[in-house]
């Protein structure tokens, strides 16, 4: 238990560390770049942020709803954004998690399906942010070989898992375990693999991160930078799928530290940079508490207290050798 608490609290230092050292390398010119601050962009990112965490509930309703969980657009988004909120505080993203409890509470779902439901959503989330990337590259010169791997490695890797799932229905076994991995990968199978379903999930998908990436758009013009945008979408990829590993709570740090340097390499100065990347993931982040808590009085008093339970028990997993 000891050492994943120590874990945790190592993966917010480096989060921390990770901004603080962004920050101090322009702390000179951050004055100079505040100058061109225009507050009147706030309004659209900040729409455009609650209308893309409602997509992402009807996309995650879509896919319940595969798995023969049927709940209303509300609950879905929800469950996402205290997930999420959770994301932010925990590394490993065992946030996510915390949407087996809900289903399974409110919607009497398994835990397969929880699972199912998530892994559904996070390889779509990955494949999609890969394809766009590999679409805005196409538009921009000079991309760094690491943002190429980023986007490579995530497109062979879903193409083998999907290449999995079209055999799955043909194994069985009588391993507890491995049983029980065949139901989920059927179950993921089940709601991703029909052509309507898949179709959907990806264009969904696709609208998402658009909206992700008009969000940094608008605050690219809060300084005044008219950035292009294949270069804040390849920004937006590399950002979260370097998030995507989950080395701080939330993608903390390596997320702004991803768009700031692919922002750097296209011309704009180190501190205007430094601030579009901070400031982009700020204002996604405090829409994203701002709506777990009104998730936790949507859902009631019980929320809260299973949620630290999980977590706990999270933390003492193989508990008697940690401690």
């Amino acid at each position: 238990m000891y050492r994943k608490i120590f874990a945790l609290i190592l993966s917010l230092l480096l989060a921390v560390g990770i901004i603080g050292v962004m920050l101090w390398r322009v702390w000179g010119d951050l004055n100079a770049a505040l100058q061109y601050l225009h507050p009147v962009y706030l309004v659209p990112a900040v729409l455009i942020c609650v209308v893309a965490w409602f997509s992402r509930g009807w996309r995650y309703k879509v896919i319940l709803a595969r798995l023969s969980v049927i709940v209303p657009t509300v609950f879905a988004t929800a469950c996402i954004y205290l997930s999420q909120t959770v994301n932010l505080l925990v590394p490993a993203r065992l946030g996510d998690l915390i949407r087996i409890i809900l289903v399974k509470h409110e919607y009497d779902a398994t835990v397969s399906q929880g699972l199912s439901s998530i892994v559904v959503e996070r390889v779509f989330d990955i494949i999609t942010v890969a394809f766009l990337g590999l679409i805005s590259v196409l538009f921009v010169l000079n991309v760094p070989e690491w943002a190429l791997s980023l986007i490579v490695i995530p497109l062979v890797l879903g193409a083998l898992f999907f290449g999995v799932l079209l055999f799955m229905g043909r194994f069985s076994s009588e391993n507890k375990y491995l049983g029980y991995l065949l139901t989920m990968l059927n179950e993921v199978k089940e709601a991703s693999l029909t052509p309507s379903t898949a179709i959907i999930l990806f264009f969904s998908s696709v609208g998402i991160w658009i909206m992700d990436t008009i969000i940094c758009v608008s605050v690219s013009a809060m300084f005044n930078q008219e950035i292009p945008l294949a270069v804040v979408l390849l920004a937006i990829v590399a950002g979260n799928l370097v998030k995507a590993v989950p080395v701080t709570p939330g993608g903390l740090g390596t997320y702004e530290a991803s768009l700031a340097i692919i922002f750097e390499l296209s011309g704009v100065a180190p501190a205007t940079a430094t601030l579009i990347a901070v400031i982009d993931h700020l204002i996604k982040n405090l829409i994203t508490v701002i709506g777990g808590v009104a998730s936790i009085f949507y859902f009631g008093n019980w929320v809260v207290p299973e949620m630290m339970a999980s977590i706990k028990r999270r933390l003492s997993d193989s508990g008697e050798e940690d401690v």
